[in-house]
């Protein structure tokens, strides 16, 4: 399964010249992937446009196909008739989304309904007990593979409420949780002492559930969602995904010259610390034309090329931008003096060990980058001399990092692999070369 654009093989960056232009992210992920989860537990027909079609979220589309409920594409539009969803005949393939298999977890959980969860060798290799134990604590029978994937639920018994500490801020698992909540008896409490993403608090109320949330800046959020609530079908429209946009802010703050508009960005604020970073270190960011959508800020991006300096990053801003690591630190080699980045444990246990791919990657680049279990440090210069030839280690985020890098260092920087690129971004290298970046194909 693959989305439009893909790509196999090598790509080459080289520089070229200033970025120019106006474009558009590709739609958020971890909206995308609610989208067709909500929509397919909502009574009635939703509509979803701007949905990502990238691997991961089609996967998402594949397993709720699986589970009984239609789901059909019509002039590039979504749409999605919510059912009493059946036992699959086959297991829930998952690919490489982290995403999509625990946030479906979480739902099928709820469903009551036997299924087995799998995906390739990269996300067998995850953690998948994290979502497993709270699930078990409300009455879940499944068996796995020392906590990872292949995982069988048995199906059954309807769960039963809990009160629940998320012992590590992830959005995936308090998704997991707030989905399985609903099909409980009784009412769910969640306590979240450090904030990750609200994507599905926010969707939730967009289809009719009512959540009681409560923030205290000392011990964090609460959540309370009671069990047995029935989702209302309504229409989501998918704004640009900002860790995409990530890659095409970075190449314009680094590429003389450079002035570039990325229209429809989503600018949630708890998604927002790569953007927050960049002006710290210096960087001519503009979020213009300000408005809401679906419940979900939304802004154009403006960036232009910056003459950028080292920072500390703290570490209580990784779960606002987990995923834009590998980008900041292409970001940071071409800064002056050294950006310092803490908190990153997670970052071990994405699609490929991301500290490991990065510090491997600058350092063939001849960047000076060091590196611990759970942090990263680049001395930046003015110039990236690259002249490298970069594993990717099927990771879409390493891939799309280097080949920026390339857009302005001395030498070309070649990718040895970049079909995982659909996973998030179809289309990059055509809207790369569509400001001007030379991109090459062999």
């Amino acid at each position: 399964m693959s989305g439009a654009g893909t790509l196999s093989g090598r790509v080459k960056a080289r520089r070229a010249g200033a970025l120019q232009g106006v474009v558009h992210a590709p739609g958020d992920k971890s909206i995308s992937h609610r989208a067709l989860i909500l929509g397919a537990m909502a009574e009635g027909i939703s509509h979803v446009d701007s949905l990502l079609e990238g691997d991961d979220v089609l996967r998402t589309a594949a397993a709720m196909r699986a589970l009984g409920v239609e789901i059909e594409r019509e002039n590039g539009r979504w749409r999605i008739a919510g059912a009493a969803w059946r036992q699959p005949e086959k297991s829930l393939y998952f690919g490489n989304s982290g995403t999509g298999a625990r946030l479906v977890m979480g739902a099928v959980a709820g469903k009551q309904i036997a299924a087995t969860f799998d995906g390739d060798a990269s996300l067998r290799a995850r953690p998948m007990g994290r979502v497993l134990e709270p699930l078990r604590m409300m009455g879940l029978e499944a068996s796995d593979m020392d906590g990872r994937l292949p995982v069988e639920f048995i199906g059954g018994e309807r769960l039963t409420a809990v009160d629940c500490k998320l012992a590590k801020p992830s959005a995936q698992v308090k998704s997991a949780i707030l989905l399985a909540a609903l099909g409980a008896q009784g009412t769910t409490r969640l306590h979240e002492p450090v904030l990750s993403r609200d994507h599905t608090e926010r969707m939730l109320s967009a289809f009719g559930v009512k959540l009681k949330v409560e923030a205290d800046d000392a011990v964090g959020r609460f959540i309370e969602i009671a069990g047995g609530q029935k989702l209302k079908a309504c229409n989501i429209s998918v704004p640009g995904d900002p860790s995409s946009a990530a890659f095409l802010t970075a190449a314009a703050l680094i590429t003389p010259g450079s002035d570039i508009v990325i229209e429809n960005v989503l600018v949630n604020p708890l998604r927002a610390g790569f953007y927050e970073t960049l002006k710290e270190m210096g960087a001519n960011i503009l979020f213009e034309n300000k408005r809401e959508a679906g419940g979900e800020p939304i802004a154009d991006i403006r960036a232009r090329h910056s003459v950028l300096s080292g920072v500390e990053v703290p570490a209580d801003r990784a779960p606002s931008m987990v995923d834009e690591y590998p980008i900041l630190a292409i970001v940071a080699a071409y800064a002056h003096g050294e950006t310092k980045m803490t908190g990153l444990e997670e970052l071990r246990i994405k699609e490929s060990d991301r500290i490991s791919a990065i510090e491997k990657g600058l350092a063939a680049c001849g960047v000076d980058v060091r590196s611990g279990e759970d942090w990263l440090a680049v001395r930046g210069a003015a110039s990236v001399r690259g002249g490298a030839k970069v594993s990717t280690h099927s990771d879409h985020r390493i891939a799309m990092s280097f080949l920026v890098c390339g857009l302005n260092s001395e030498e070309p920087v070649e990718i040895d692999d970049a079909s995982m690129i659909a996973t998030s971004f179809p289309g990059f290298v055509d809207v790369m070369r569509s400001l001007g970046g030379d991109l090459e194909i062999p």
